[in-house]
This record gives C-alpha cells, sequence and structure tokens, in this order.
C-alpha cells in the first residue's frame, strides 16, 4: 500500500510558532525532506524530532522526485519542509506535489507558519482579497516591468524580498507606483527584531538607507489603488484617447495615454483600435 506525502509548514523565526499536530507528523513519518539539513537540525534538536533528513532544495529537486514517489509508493510515509515557513510558497517543493498527484499519491497538508499571511494580518492594509507575487525579479528591467503590470490593481500586493536587493526594489516601486501610495515594510517576522513600518515608499527608503535597517528577510505590502482613482483614470482616458488618436498612431497615443493616466499601455491600445 503507498505511502503519504505530508506538505509539513515549520516555524519563520520563533520556534514555538509549529503546530502540535506539524511535530507529531514529523515524529511519525519515514523520512522528512528538507531544504536545508543543518538549518533543520535545530528546529530536530529542539522538539526531540529524529526521523531522517534528507536534503532537497531547488538544484536537486528534479533528480530526486523519481525515487521519492518510488518510496512512497512502496509504503514510506514522507514529510516535506522549507527552511521556514510553508514549503512551495516561494519554496522547492512543486514538481514532487504535482508528480505524487499524478501517481495518486495522498498529498496531506499539515498547515501553519507562513510570512506573507502573517505580514498581511499586522499590516492594517485592506486584507479582504490580495495578490502574492513571491520574489521579485532579480535584474531591474524584469522588476519594473513586473511591477508596471501590478500597478493599478485595486488590492493588496505582497512581495518577499532579500536584504541586498530591498533598497533598489523600494527605489523601484516609488518610480512605479508613486509617492502616495501607502506600502507596508515587514522583516525579521517572529524573531528579536521583527519589524512592521507602514509609510509612503520616499520615508521608507529613507529608512533604509541605513545599512543596519536593510538586515533580515522583507515582505513588502503595496496597499490597493483607491477605486475613485481608477474610474477618474478611467473617464480621463476616455477624454483625451480620442484626441491622441487623431494626431499620432494608435500605439503612439496608447503609450501616451498609459503615461498620463496610469493605465497599463496594453488596455489603452486596445480601446485606441475600437475608436
Amino acid at each position: 500500500m503507498s505511502g503519504l506525502l505530508y506538505i509539513v509548514a515549520t516555524p519563520i523565526g520563533n520556534l514555538g510558532d509549529i503546530t502540535i499536530r506539524a511535530v507529531d507528523t514529523l515524529k511519525r513519518v519515514d523520512i522528512v525532506l528538507a531544504e536545508d539539513t543543518r538549518h533543520s537540525k535545530k528546529l530536530f534538536a529542539h522538539y526531540e524530532i529524529h526521523s531522517p533528513l534528507r536534503a532537497f532544495h531547488e538544484h536537486n529537486e528534479s533528480d530526486k522526485v523519481n525515487g521519492v514517489i518510488s518510496e512512497i509508493r512502496s509504503g514510506k510515509s514522507i514529510a516535506l519542509i522549507s527552511d521556514a515557513g510553508t514549503p512551495l510558497i516561494s519554496d522547492p517543493g512543486y514538481l514532487l506535489v504535482s508528480e505524487a498527484k499524478k501517481n495518486g499519491i495522498e498529498v496531506v497538508p499539515i498547515p501553519g507558519p507562513n510570512a506573507a499571511i502573517a505580514a498581511l494580518s499586522s499590516s492594517g492594509i485592506p486584507s479582504s482579497s490580495f495578490t502574492f507575487c513571491g520574489f521579485l525579479p532579480t535584474k531591474q528591467p524584469a522588476r519594473l516591468k513586473l511591477l508596471k503590470s501590478k500597478r493599478n490593481l485595486n488590492e493588496a500586493i505582497i512581495f518577499y524580498e532579500s536584504p541586498k536587493r530591498i533598497l533598489s526594489t523600494m527605489e523601484d516601486m516609488l518610480e512605479v507606483f508613486g509617492a502616495d501610495r501607502e506600502v507596508c515594510l515587514a522583516k525579521e517576522l517572529t524573531k528579536s527584531y521583527e519589524t512592521i513600518l507602514n509609510d509612503k515608499l520616499t520615508n521608507l527608503i529613507e529608512y533604509l538607507l541605513d545599512p543596519n535597517h536593510q538586515k533580515g528577510e522583507f515582505v513588502i505590502l503595496v496597499s490597493p489603488v483607491d477605486k475613485i482613482d481608477l474610474d477618474e483614470a478611467e473617464n480621463q482616458l476616455d477624454k483625451i484617447l480620442p484626441i491622441l488618436c487623431a494626431e499620432m498612431s494608435a500605439s503612439k497615443a496608447a503609450k501616451l495615454a498609459a503615461k498620463i493616466t496610469g493605465i497599463d499601455k496594453k488596455y489603452c491600445y486596445k480601446k485606441a483600435i475600437n475608436l
């Protein structure tokens, strides 16, 4: 009979945040797949978990998947953990879960900590609807392109960022979102130096100019676009687009209209060619 695959959430900082069910599961399974076994040994020692640990990360996942699936089908139960938080959320594991599903293996979630949700719940930013984007691209052109594609979302937008890119990312956000957009910057969640700041981007950038404030893992939460602002931008677009199209090509008119209104260029172009 086939075993089970458990997806187990572990603490994002404070070791006390792990669930009783998670500890029990990690103690009972035959094998635990860990993103970094050295890191996970600290958690295991704290809770006296003695299940065998194996490395399973982004660099070896594709090579290890078939072997893991075979072991589960032979009857072994295996747990997957990441260094912190819920596996697969900006962490390895998708290939394994996907293959498990294809092979009819039962995948059991053991829910628990997640940095994005922890930050959202304490940010004061509207949380009824949100888009989670994970880590932003490392190259600035790709980063700016992604930010621009999210600029007009009428819901919270959540990003992860590393300490070495946090300042440049916030500067790119200022360019794309403007100086008046409220942003929450959360770092070192559940740890001793936990910091959650709500402010305008210009003030947060000033805060990050101190190298000591750039340390830690960051969650960035961008407030939704005001619905009234979107309606006003749409009305403005309807007024200026016919005038621009009368003077230039639809492509150029759409590009200029996008700059004036802040509305996505592709949307402006669709409207322009339908005039």
